[in-house]
């Protein structure tokens, strides 16, 4: 009971550092603006300059002073006001990092990919363990499964007692902590959103393509240009490479029809999700499967080399 209030405590901490940050742009009678190019809907509290004159165009009619905000090339870390603990911490340093790291490959897709894998690799040895975790807790599961099946019909407190206690005595033999599974979705979160916010609000990456594919177009507008095909390739990608990832971390019951679909379940939120998302952001989430999938490949061949449980 203590270790979920501890989870529900850091959900909530972190959806209370996430709220409030991106401002959506509204026109006279406060409807969402789109790029009509992009479908994209505009930020209002963009962090620099936009580049493109349609975009500057659509800024400047509804209502945003420009002047007051720097060129993207020349944005830094302490550009503008203090907007708060999450915007400082999270998104302006990653959008930093981002615009840099674009300059120099001349392609802020790409940059992308490589800022996704260089905080992949920061956050390597939590992610191990958790994968690693992950593999002892598939070893633990079947002797989890006899237990939770053993006291399916006694619902009274001593019987509830053995059961927990039975149950921590298997964790102890496999050596599995429940907590640490938790440890990269909670990790994953406050990285998503401030990749997220990073290109929501920084429109020299919003305004840049990559293969074609225009960062800021969500690819439902996406599908409907002459690059229908590469969006549809993004889709399947992000499909794929989620499924694959959250079938290789499962650890429930497998034997469970509901456990079975989760994956799919799963993968299906957030493909619909992602179909509104900009594809800079659905760049990043393939970058950060693949990441997983080969971190898990790895994670499961030393296992079976060293013969561990």
């Amino acid at each position: 009971m203590k270790k979920n209030k501890i989870k529900i405590l850091i959900i909530l901490f972190l959806l209370f550092l996430v709220t409030g940050c991106t401002q959506t742009l509204t026109d006279k009678n406060k409807k969402a603006v789109k790029n009509e190019v992009t479908g994209q809907t505009l930020t209002k509290n963009i962090i620099c300059k936009p580049t493109n004159k349609k975009t500057i165009e659509i800024y400047e009619d509804n209502g945003v002073n420009l002047s007051k905000l720097p060129e993207c090339s020349k944005f830094k870390i302490t550009s503008g006001k203090y907007e708060g603990l999450w915007t400082t911490v999270f998104v302006k340093p990653l959008a930093f990092a981002l615009l840099k790291v674009g300059e120099f490959v001349k392609n802020y897709g790409v940059s992308v990919i490589l800022i996704s894998l260089f905080i992949r690799l920061l956050t390597f040895p939590i992610t191990k363990k958790t994968a690693m975790q992950s593999e002892l807790m598939k070893k633990a599961q079947p002797e989890l499964n006899r237990i939770q099946k053993k006291y399916a019909d006694k619902k009274d407190q001593d019987s509830m007692i053995k059961q927990n206690q039975e149950m921590m005595a298997v964790y102890k033999k496999y050596n599995v902590n429940p907590m640490t599974g938790c440890l990269f979705a909670l990790l994953q979160l406050p990285i998503f959103i401030a990749f997220f916010e990073a290109v929501q609000r920084t429109p020299v990456i919003f305004e840049d393509k990559f293969l074609g594919l225009q960062l800021g177009t969500t690819p439902s507008v996406g599908i409907t240009s002459s690059l229908f095909y590469a969006y549809i390739i993004l889709m399947v990608l992000i499909a794929g490479t989620t499924y694959y990832s959250f079938k290789m971390n499962a650890t429930g019951n497998m034997e469970d029809s509901t456990m079975k679909m989760m994956p799919l379940m799963t993968s299906g939120m957030i493909v619909i999700t992602a179909m509104f998302m900009p594809t800079g952001l659905g760049i990043y989430w393939i970058t950060s499967n693949v990441f997983t999938i080969v971190q898990n490949i790895l994670v499961k061949r030393s296992k079976e080399v060293h013969g561990k449980a």
